[in-house]
């Protein structure tokens, strides 16, 4: 990995763990908050590599409309909705309900 993806990376990560419990946010609005919004794709590249790390909320992250997509990045196949649920958020055929009222848009970076 090149250096300038391990940066983006990290930033990557240093957003995620900014995601209060009980929210969720996603690939597109954290791409969007530093200033790379056509990076979702690699946003996800970036959270399947953050499992190997203990203090990323890679749970919370989830696509445009609420769906569990990395859920298969996880331990076991029902982990990801186990840990949100833990948080109060209901999910309902791999996605999140009432999506919008979970919803964390996460304030612009630096970049």
């Amino acid at each position: 990995m090149s250096s300038k993806s391990e940066d983006f990376f990290k930033k990557v990560y240093a957003l995620v763990r900014l995601i209060p419990e009980g929210k969720v946010t996603t690939y597109g609005e954290i791409a969007k908050a530093l200033g790379a919004p056509k990076s979702s794709r690699v946003v996800g590249y970036a959270m399947n590599n953050s499992h190997q790390l203990d203090d990323v909320p890679a749970h919370r992250v989830v696509n445009r409309i609420g769906v569990l997509t990395g859920k298969h990045h996880f331990s076991s196949s029902d982990a990801m909705q186990q840990l949100l649920e833990e948080e109060g958020i209901s999910i309902k055929n791999d996605q999140v309900e009432n999506f919008e009222q979970h919803l964390w848009k996460p304030p612009q970076t630096d970049k």
